[in-house]
């Protein structure tokens, strides 16, 4: 799950971590009012987007005064910002952050992430702050430093100090930088992120060293001990269909190609896309109906998956483990009746009533084509999308 920066820049300040001053706005007028409560000569417009490259983009201001504040909100507030994080369709802007100016001397990058090889959160930091970390870690990846944290004992003082002289933070404020990495380590762990970006981390003219941007992602299945943060989500910036995915405990992420895809199990379901892919074709999702499928839950991941215009084929591949084939064979024999499909539709059942599952299917009298294997159906759904353009 993300959050706006300015959400993120009010966890940080509730745990020790230094942001500048600021405040959201949704209109003009609430932009203004927030920057004549900022001591400062100088004020930042920030567009609030689920996405990075604002700046880039046209999302960052610098006003100098009131008036130039309310322009820029007037511009801002309603505009459609493409970033390389958003694709080419965008994200409408809906509000605001605005907030004080800081005379920046130099900007660097850290991060949290969660290293999968070694299972444990890493610190990552470079002096190439204010610039993509993609593009740092292509061209100069000598300049990205990390720090291997132990779980046991969290980030140690030292391994935060020896990654702020590695950036060339100055040393006077390294203590400082330090003491922000470690309240960065509280939030990551006490708030169960699986990211945390600061982009750029700055220091500044009078010795502070300060989060100018905050990025955070919660792990989704930490949710439920996380309420304050649940209510931080924004479903302007999520997709519609994966919202609606989530109310019947399906995992669905939308893609670019247009063979929808239906499968119970998250390895099974990457197999499937991974397959598509082998055989030429192009997945539309990743949709994993879990191990309980119900005929409601089958129907209702047809209708997801047939939201999106793109989809030309569906390819629904099961293996019954815990949840029988025949369970899944009326599912999918109800749904189809229920949607009235008219797309071409391939479905592979492997494991337990598997022969139940396939006569059921056999005589619905749908047109429905059945696969003996994986790559079987990956070929000729994909087929049948190609005669169906």
């Amino acid at each position: 799950m993300n959050i706006h920066e300015y959400q993120g820049k009010e966890i940080f300040r509730s745990m020790g971590v230094n942001v500048p001053n600021g405040s959201v706005a949704y209109t003009p007028e609430e932009a203004v009012k927030a920057a004549k409560e900022l001591d400062s000569d100088v004020y930042v417009v920030k567009a609030q987007i689920h996405a990075g490259g604002r700046g880039k983009a046209g999302g960052v201001k610098i006003a100098k005064t009131l008036d130039e504040v309310k322009e820029y909100a007037k511009e801002l507030l309603g505009k459609v910002l493409v970033t390389p994080q958003t694709g080419p369709e965008g994200k409408e802007v809906k509000r605001l952050l605005v907030e004080e100016g800081c005379d920046i001397q130099s900007e660097y990058y850290i991060g949290f992430v969660i290293d999968r090889a070694t299972d444990s959160v890493v610190l990552m930091g470079s002096e190439e702050g204010g610039t993509e970390i993609e593009e740092v870690a292509a061209e100069t990846p000598e300049k990205i430093f990390k720090e291997e944290i132990d779980p046991i004992v969290g980030l140690m003082p030292y391994q935060a100090k020896r990654l702020a002289f590695n950036i060339n933070i100055p040393k006077e404020s390294v203590n400082k930088a330090a003491k922000l990495m470690l309240s960065l380590y509280n939030v990551f762990v006490e708030k169960d992120a699986s990211i945390i970006e600061i982009n750029p981390l700055v220091t500044t003219g009078d010795g502070e060293v300060l989060a100018l941007d905050a990025k955070v992602n919660f792990d989704g299945n930490a949710l439920f001990r996380q309420k304050d943060v649940v209510e931080l989500r924004d479903l302007d910036e999520e997709d519609p269909k994966e919202i609606q995915a989530s109310k019947y405990d399906l995992s669905y992420v939308a893609l670019d190609g247009n063979i929808g895809c239906m499968v119970n199990g998250a390895g099974l379901a990457m197999a499937t896309m991974d397959t598509i892919n082998h055989f030429g074709g192009e997945p539309a999702n990743f949709l994993d109906v879990g191990g309980g499928a119900t005929a409601e839950k089958v129907t209702e991941a047809f209708k997801i998956i047939l939201g999106d215009e793109g989809v030309k084929g569906i390819f629904v591949n099961i293996f019954g483990g815990i949840m029988k084939c025949d369970i899944i064979a009326q599912g999918v024999v109800e749904a189809v009746e229920n949607v009235g499909l008219e797309i071409p539709l391939v479905v592979r059942l492997e494991g337990t009533n598997v022969d139940e599952g396939k006569k059921i299917l056999e005589e619905s009298g749908l047109d429905i084509t059945p696969a003996t294997t994986m790559a079987e159906g990956a070929e000729k759904i994909i087929a049948a999308v190609g005669e169906n353009k």
